[in-house]
């Protein structure tokens, strides 16, 4: 038997994750000391990995609990349902790299916003829906597809070569 700390060190998340999974009704511990301790089995661990392999591609609380609920009926509905949602994700973050990309190229946009900063940039992704996940998926897609390019941004952007060099090398690590 695992104490929580015991199961979050096993499966690689801390005792509050295991604790709030809990406390949505995902995971019960298999038994409960005379001193209230919670312990868990072979069982718990098992339901914890599918609680984070689901959460791992942004299923939701809920989801995950109608999957989990009857996963013969529900799991290919939901993952599918889940497929499309990233699918349109992608295509949204596609669309907005290849509008920013069309600015970047064009002189008269540069030539006219040489005031531009870090701080306007993002306080200008921010209110077009961006948050910090956002960006960072925007970071990486645009070093991946056209570095140069991104190099010449956050160069535009007044971006210290230091943080220049600090966005680049995260931007190339996967998710």
């Amino acid at each position: 038997m695992l104490s929580v700390s015991q199961i979050a060190r096993q499966c690689g998340l801390s005792r509050t994750a295991i604790l709030y999974y809990e406390s949505c009704g995902l995971l019960k511990p298999a038994l409960r000391s005379a001193a209230d301790y919670r312990f868990y089995g072979q069982k718990e661990v098992q339901r914890l990995e599918q609680i984070r392999l689901y959460r791992s591609v942004g299923l939701s609380i809920r989801d995950i609990r109608m999957v989990l609920s009857a996963p013969e009926t529900n799991a290919a509905s939901v993952l599918k349902r889940r497929l499309r949602e990233v699918d349109e994700e992608i295509a949204e973050l596609r669309q907005h790299q290849q509008a920013i990309l069309r600015l970047l190229k064009s002189k008269k946009i540069l030539k006219g916003t040489k005031d531009m900063t870090k701080e306007k940039w993002v306080s200008i992704m921010k209110a077009a829906g961006f948050n910090e996940a956002d960006m960072k998926r925007w970071h990486r897609e645009f070093e991946r597809s056209a570095p140069q390019d991104h190099q010449e941004f956050l160069q535009y952007l007044h971006i210290p070569e230091a943080e220049i060099n600090s966005i680049r090398e995260w931007s190339r690590k996967p998710e």
